[in-house]
């Protein structure tokens, strides 16, 4: 604990000038910028998002019961989940959903509507229960990386959006603090044998929290996270801990990449060059992975286990392509793969990451 604090402190040393008046304010990559597009046309029928989610946080693990390397589908377990989550899934998709139509449209019920819900959200305090267990923590990190991610194209968009909305933007940004500032208790300073991509995913959140509020705070946890993250890959391009995950070993490697790019792509907009870090640990990983979900018995003899492919089926889990290509001249395979995919969509990376990054 002691040589991490050291670490931040560092790190904090090489960021920030020696001057508080020269305190950088952060931004996100570049295409967060983009003014809205009128070109499309929605229904903008504004129908009130699900309730607020106040209660505890505990919820079945959809691989309950399958040992160490949680990685047998439990049916029943997984339907339990998917009834009491619904609403906070739905909270999240459809958050997204009105923000990415009202940047293409400008259509400002779309905007309205959003901003009413997150605000609904904001006030009620929800998802900030502590009473929870190890899959609602795992709930409240991804809500958070959805929706800030999301509300990141509104906050920084050269149209300016929310403009005058500032009483509702002071609610949402605190109750963005909030769940933040839990979400870093929930997930701080795992054993070493024990972190992995949870951990990847609690960074993006907090990552993308740390810029709607100027937070270095935040955003160097963020990064001390990513790079202890880039000290697991082993030489070979393996997560020694998503390998345990046995048959869907490659599923989590690739899982993990998504975060991952995305706090480098954001630590490299705030002059943080961390993507190269561990000598090349990133491209490592992101090679490994590529070479397996082309050929997936390379994980399989890693691992000594045939690989699940079901959670590989998506397009928006590839959607780690777009960060990553636009930090580092990617494969021909990796061009022409992303290609063929776009746009990639995912929702808790705050929706089509392709606008974000396939600009001029």
């Amino acid at each position: 604990m002691i040589g991490r604090y050291i670490f931040i402190f560092a790190l904090s040393l090489a960021y920030i000038s020696t001057s508080s008046a020269d305190i950088r304010t952060l931004v996100p990559p570049q295409g967060y910028y983009t003014a809205i597009d009128s070109g499309k046309r929605y229904d903008d029928t504004c129908n009130p998002l699900p309730l607020p989610h106040t209660g505890n946080l505990n919820f079945r693990s959809k691989y309950e019961g399958s040992q160490t390397a949680r990685d047998q589908l439990n049916k029943a377990a997984y339907k339990d989940y998917k009834t009491k989550t619904q609403d906070i899934n739905q909270f999240e998709k459809r958050t997204n959903k009105l923000i990415d139509q009202f940047m293409n449209s400008g259509q400002t019920k779309l905007l309205h509507c959003a901003v009413s819900g997150l605000r609904q959200w904001a006030t009620a305090g929800a998802l900030l229960s502590k009473d929870s267990n190890h899959t609602g923590r795992a709930i409240r990190k991804w809500v958070l990386g959805s929706v800030s991610g999301a509300y990141l194209r509104l906050k920084f968009s050269k149209s300016n959006p929310l403009a005058g909305l500032n009483n509702d933007t002071d609610v949402i940004e605190s109750w963005f603090t909030a769940l933040a500032e839990q979400v870093i208790d929930d997930w701080d300073s795992p054993p070493l044998e024990k972190m992995n991509n949870h951990e990847y995913w609690a960074a993006w959140a907090v990552m993308s929290t740390s810029i709607s509020l100027n937070r270095h705070d935040m955003f160097l946890w963020a990064i001390q996270q990513y790079l202890i993250a880039m000290g697991q890959i082993t030489e070979e391009g393996y997560l020694p801990n998503e390998l345990k995950r046995e048959t869907r070993g490659l599923a989590y490697h690739n899982y993990s990449l998504n975060p991952l790019t995305m706090i480098a792509a954001f630590s490299e907009a705030n002059s943080m060059p961390i993507t190269f870090a561990h000598q090349g640990a990133l491209i490592r990983l992101a090679d490994t992975v590529t070479q397996g979900i082309h050929e997936p018995e390379l994980f399989a003899r890693k691992t000594g286990y045939p690989q699940n492919l079901e959670d590989l089926q998506s397009a928006s889990k590839f959607t780690w392509l777009e960060p990553y290509c636009a930090l580092i001249p990617c494969s021909k395979r990796q061009q022409s793969w992303r290609n063929e995919m776009r746009p990639l969509k995912a929702y808790r990376l705050g929706g089509n990451i392709t606008a974000l990054f396939n600009i001029d």
